[in-house]
């Protein structure tokens, strides 16, 4: 039966659509396959193996997230065909980098040179790419005179890993864009979002002393959460699993994936992420594997994609779309 969600939004026929999508990667490539050491700790290969996590990218200092946020953007206008002087809201999705003032989204906008639209930053942790994207849209279907946005989400997840546990051998920085405007079709592009709190489980994933501490119900949580996401999208727009193209998700870890494909029944060869060969990239994860496969021509226009995300507060959420 489909899982009835209150917090389930309807785009369909909103003429929303994702027109250009972007992403960055620092410099630094870090390869696990012939194993590493790693804050006095060494790695054998087939420890980094187990993880799923062959290579993943570390910023450099002046790397920041201001500036992947930018390359990323710049990527997604130059796609769309687009001039930062066309946008009316730029919204930044991070969590590593958070400050009290000034807000990373409108340095963001000023070094695209994006004058006159309405920046600032969301969290959600790594849920961050969803709510940035249904908070865009919100504001596009609210304003009849506002036709587009740039929806940018950055994480330099590397400096989260403590040192000593396996979060070093998975976590990578990056940062991943996507220009969200009106014009589609009835039918296509963005068709529906979903995002939840469930507030009771707000510690499966905790920062403290500036790392990230796991608890250890985290996968079994992260795979049922996920689970009702599909499920409620799914059950909305009235498809199921086989109707899909791809399911592209923020990637956790290997035994997060190998839930959500057992739990769905999804053929494997639909169930795409780089989580390889970039590890687990924040909320950066969704937008960059978009861009990378879209730029390699592994997902085409009119692919209908559901991804999924989970994030610590205990978020959980997801996008239903055509591109």
């Amino acid at each position: 039966m489909p899982v009835e969600n209150p917090n389930t939004m309807t785009w369909t026929g909103s003429g929303l659509r994702f027109t250009g999508l972007g992403h960055y990667y620092p410099r630094t490539l870090v390869s696990n396959e012939h194993g590493i050491t790693i804050g006095g700790r060494t790695y054998a290969p087939e420890e980094a193996a187990e993880l799923g996590v062959r290579s993943r990218h570390e910023a450099a200092e002046d790397e920041t997230v201001e500036y992947m946020a930018e390359q990323a953007a710049r990527a997604a206008l130059a796609r769309a065909g687009r001039e930062p002087d066309e946008v009316d809201v730029v919204v930044l999705a991070n969590w590593t980098d958070r400050q009290w003032i000034p807000e990373i989204g409108p340095q963001v906008a000023a070094r695209l040179g994006a004058e006159r639209a309405l920046a600032f930053d969301v969290c959600g942790a790594c849920t961050g790419f969803v709510h940035g994207v249904q908070t865009a849209a919100s504001m596009l279907a609210a304003q009849p005179g506002w036709q587009r946005a740039v929806v940018v989400a950055a994480d330099r997840f590397s400096r989260r890993a403590r040192p000593g546990t396996r979060g070093q051998l998975i976590f990578g920085d990056a940062a991943g864009a996507v220009v969200l405007e009106k014009g589609a079709e009835d039918g296509t592009g963005l068709r529906y979002s979903t995002l939840s709190c469930d507030a009771a489980r707000a510690d499966a994933v905790a920062a403290r002393d500036g790392w990230l501490r796991p608890r250890p119900e985290l996968i079994e949580l992260a795979v049922g959460s996920s689970l009702k996401v599909a499920d409620t999208l799914l059950g909305r727009a009235g498809i199921g699993v086989g109707d899909l193209d791809w399911l592209i998700p923020h990637p956790g870890n290997n035994a997060i994936h190998a839930g959500v494909k057992a739990g769905l029944e999804l053929p494997p060869e639909k169930f795409r992420t780089n989580f390889d060969v970039r590890g687990n990239t924040g909320c950066a994860s969704i937008p960059i594997a978009l861009s990378e496969f879209a730029e390699q021509g592994l997902v085409k226009p009119g692919d209908r994609i559901l991804s999924t995300a989970v994030g610590s507060g205990w978020y959980f959420g997801g996008l239903l779309f055509e591109l």
